[in-house]
């Protein structure tokens, strides 16, 4: 035997998601990360808003701007379903073509010195002026450091070192024990 029984007579308990405000970002982070769940998310707001939501509380459920539904509602019924799917998002064009760009690859794992730069390791600030000599490309130093997280390269920080320190004091300095403490312990 089954019994039905209408929902307004279950007492439904509120769930509720521990760290809910991190979570929330968590979640608006995985919809930007892909082009079909961007689709989903404006599907669901167009549906809420078909189903007599206002664009305001749709927005307000969505942690978007209100013109931002109404532009999907406007794309949605001009367009129809392929009016909420991403279209191209052309931004900049890169700066170096494919060829020029696996050769960069190449240079990075040589040393500046070997192109003529007076530098041990690469930084964004060299090279910005690799790309200018070789490339006749201009960027600036935090793009610079953009093309080396795009390319897989992580940056090391060169060891400060004194200007013709003395190594007699260098290994003085060395041995001596910090203050406080005594040696051999």
């Amino acid at each position: 035997m089954i019994l039905l029984f209408p929902l307004t007579e279950i007492a439904m308990r509120k769930l509720q998601i521990k760290d809910a405000e991190i979570m929330r970002l968590a979640i608006q982070q995985e919809i930007e990360r892909s082009d079909e769940s961007r689709y989903d998310h404006r599907l669901h707001g167009v549906l809420l808003v078909a189903s007599g939501h206002s664009c305001g509380e749709v927005a307000q459920l969505f942690a978007e701007d209100a013109r931002t539904v109404q532009r999907w509602v406007k794309r949605f019924e001009l367009h129809g379903f392929d009016g909420l799917r991403d279209g191209e998002r052309p931004g900049r064009p890169r700066s170096l073509d494919e060829k020029q760009w696996k050769a960069l690859a190449r240079d990075l794992r040589r040393t500046p010195r070997e192109f003529g730069i007076e530098q041990n390791l690469w930084d964004g600030k060299v090279l910005g002026e690799h790309l200018k000599m070789r490339y006749g490309v201009t960027l600036g130093v935090r793009q610079c450091q953009r093309v080396f997280s795009q390319m897989g390269f992580r940056q090391r920080k060169p060891r400060p070192q004194v200007a013709q320190s003395d190594p007699v004091k260098v290994a003085i300095v060395k041995k001596t024990a910090p203050p406080g403490k005594t040696q051999g312990h």
